[in-house]
């Protein structure tokens, strides 16, 4: 054996933290895509870390988020589908008058339903309606009053900072007019609505630092309507928004294409905002970054978020604002600049998306309760609610973060504290390759809001920051360029 002298020690405790780099991220196999060859070339060797700073551990699981994750309950989202199902159609220009059938009973029953959530939290939930007149329209011929339902939980110490998840109260079948005949609506958007009751009753256990919001949209079918009126909310009132969760059909395993499986949620994001500057376009040209963005790292936060609270769920991040010529609710508060993304589904059967119901040559058509996997609907349901708690608990992520070192032996990283800085216990600075699309090392720097990484050349990597506090929980990684 030999033997180590108390010099020898103190330069390998040096040394140590290098070690205890986190290790690169291996991506699991996604759906649809090719196994690789029995034999790959070897990987690229990856650059050598930088010599400064403090190796950070693999980040703790707060137990309350596990606990989050086991309290969501398949079977209420499946009596909440079926409620919702049961209006027989919620078309944005179906019946508000009726107890029983149309729009207006449906969005009435959810304002009673998030009053009795926030009864049972001793009134910790405001619930109001948020409207606008609309119309006309190719969509909706006359001025048509859309009316969205939004119930808001109260942080404790940064007031002004929210997280919104939402779903969509309103069904269409074939015809896009049609506000009469029968139109269920069971996976879309019934069950991205039910997950969003259901998370409100989880979470509204529970006190955080910033707001949740809890949202009932309506008139996606119709041009995403109610999703601009809520966002022109939040923006009219100075909400400032980390995170917007959009969940449009989170219930369907079988897809068009004969694949079933469970095990995967897609999230959808994009990459440069539409309310990049000229400057700043200018300023990405040269430093980079059209992948990382605030929409881009709230995906990958959901990534990691499911990775280390949902079982059996792998994120499946895709590089598009929303599936292929479509869009959704989250868009409207993109255009904004607002970080938000859909989670949804990753196999779609189309056959049950916008159809009137029948039966033509043996294929079934209608979005119907027998097309709803209620425990995937679950599952998709718990990692909204992981993310949003864990945003929630975190501190805001570090604002005006900058990047530094160009032509240089070494890459400068400044950020500066969040609005909540009380709440910040240290940074944990991330870095990755250009080419990798997760932030695959990090390192915890204290309290510091100045980085210096000797020896590092900035041209092949990225880097960021994200606010960490005491028990763990972290905040989006801020980008250099601005996190808005």
């Amino acid at each position: 054996m030999r033997t180590v002298t108390a010099a020898a020690a103190l330069a390998l405790l040096a040394i140590a933290p290098l070690a205890a780099q986190t290790p690169p991220r291996t991506p699991a196999p996604r759906p649809g895509r090719g196994q690789p060859p029995a034999t790959a070339p070897a990987a690229a060797a990856q650059p050598a870390p930088p010599a400064a700073g403090t190796a950070a551990a693999t980040p703790a699981s707060d137990p309350r988020i596990t606990e989050i994750v086991a309290a969501v309950s398949a079977q209420r989202i499946e009596a909440d589908i079926r409620r919702l199902v049961g209006f027989g159609t919620r078309h944005t220009l179906s019946d508000t008058l009726s107890a029983t059938r149309g729009i207006g009973a449906a969005r009435r029953w959810v304002k009673a339903e998030f009053e009795r959530i926030g009864a049972a939290c001793g009134g910790c939930l405001k619930v109001l309606y948020v409207s606008d007149t609309v119309g006309p329209t190719p969509r909706i011929p006359q001025r048509t009053l859309v009316v969205s339902v939004i119930a808001i939980q109260r942080g404790t110490t940064d007031t002004s900072r929210y997280v919104l998840m939402s779903g969509d109260i309103d069904s269409r079948i074939s015809d896009a007019q049609n506000a009469t005949d029968s139109s269920p609506g069971a996976n879309d958007n019934a069950s991205g609505l039910a997950g969003t009751l259901e998370a409100a009753r989880v979470l509204t256990r529970y006190r955080f630092n910033g707001n949740i919001v809890y949202a009932a949209l309506s008139a996606e079918e119709q041009g995403l309507n109610g999703g601009q009126i809520v966002a022109r909310h939040a923006q009219q009132r100075g909400w400032r928004i980390t995170g917007v969760l959009n969940n449009d059909m989170i219930g369907n395993v079988q897809g068009i294409d004969g694949q079933i499986e469970n095990s995967t949620a897609r999230v959808f994001s994009d990459g440069t905002p539409p309310t990049e500057t000229e400057q700043e376009r200018a300023r990405r040209r040269l430093t980079g970054g059209e992948v990382d963005r605030v929409s881009r790292q709230l995906a990958r936060y959901v990534d990691r978020t499911a990775d280390r609270y949902v079982p059996g769920l792998d994120v499946w991040m895709i590089y598009r604002l929303d599936r292929f010529g479509r869009g959704g609710h989250h868009r409207p508060f993109a255009d904004l600049g607002y970080p938000a993304v859909r989670i949804m589904e990753t196999h779609e059967n189309y056959s049950r998306q916008h159809q009137n119901v029948r039966v033509e040559n043996g294929v079934a058509y209608g979005d119907v309760l027998e097309g709803v996997d209620f425990n995937y609907a679950a599952k998709l349901t718990a990692l909204n609610a992981a993310t949003l708690a864990a945003l929630s608990w975190a501190p805001a992520p570090p604002r005006t973060v900058r990047l530094g070192g160009a032509g240089q032996p070494a890459a400068v990283l400044t950020w500066a504290a969040p609005e909540d800085s009380a709440n910040v216990a240290g940074y944990r600075v991330y870095w990755r390759r250009t080419d990798s699309p997760m932030w695959d090392f990090s390192r915890d720097v204290g309290l510091a809001t100045r980085h210096v990484f000797t020896g590092y050349i900035v041209d092949n990597n990225f880097l960021g920051v994200a606010s960490v506090r005491r028990e763990g929980d972290e905040s989006v990684v801020g980008f250099p360029g601005g996190y808005r």
